[in-house]
């Protein structure tokens, strides 16, 4: 993360793969938030451009069901202004997934419309997204508007920070 950073993305906790290899985004949700960026991983690494911060810093474990646990709820709070403070570049910060989007939106909508609302998010220079998981495809499919609307605003804004 350097001082430089215009793009600013902030996701939940790191997963199982990421936390074996230690590089942020190193999964298959990884490869389709890429995706979504149209960034190569050249492009998506370069710290001089791209900050990248997890809700939480370690990973959470796993869950009676076999998933990840959320991100600890200690994490942000402590660390998240101090880091920020850091980047005085960023001009867009990107929300993945609910848990970055209820800290840093509040209120009580629901992950969907967020997203749906995007246009609302970008004066404060947020970007709502869902998490790029493969629960996503789905929720991608029933959402429509997110591929035909969310995501040309997307990269058209990435294009023009990097």
């Amino acid at each position: 993360m350097r001082e430089t950073a215009r793009l600013l993305i902030i996701g939940q906790a790191p997963g199982t793969r990421v936390h074996e290899s230690g590089v942020p985004w190193d999964d298959r949700s990884g490869e389709r938030l890429r995706d979504w960026l149209c960034l190569d991983p050249a492009a998506f690494y370069d710290e001089s451009r791209v900050a990248i911060m997890p809700m939480g810093f370690c990973y959470p474990g796993r869950d009676a069901k076999g998933g990840d646990k959320p991100p600890r709820p200690e994490c942000a709070p402590a660390w998240h202004d101090a880091l920020r403070a850091h980047l005085p570049d960023v001009a867009l910060t990107l929300l993945v997934g609910a848990y970055a989007q209820k800290r840093y939106l509040g209120g009580r909508d629901s992950m969907t419309a967020r997203v749906r609302d995007f246009r609302r998010h970008l004066a404060a220079g947020f970007l709502p997204l869902p998490h790029p998981s493969w629960r996503t495809t789905h929720w991608q499919k029933r959402n429509p508007w997110f591929d035909t609307e969310v995501l040309p605003e997307l990269r058209a804004r990435v294009a023009a920070l990097l």
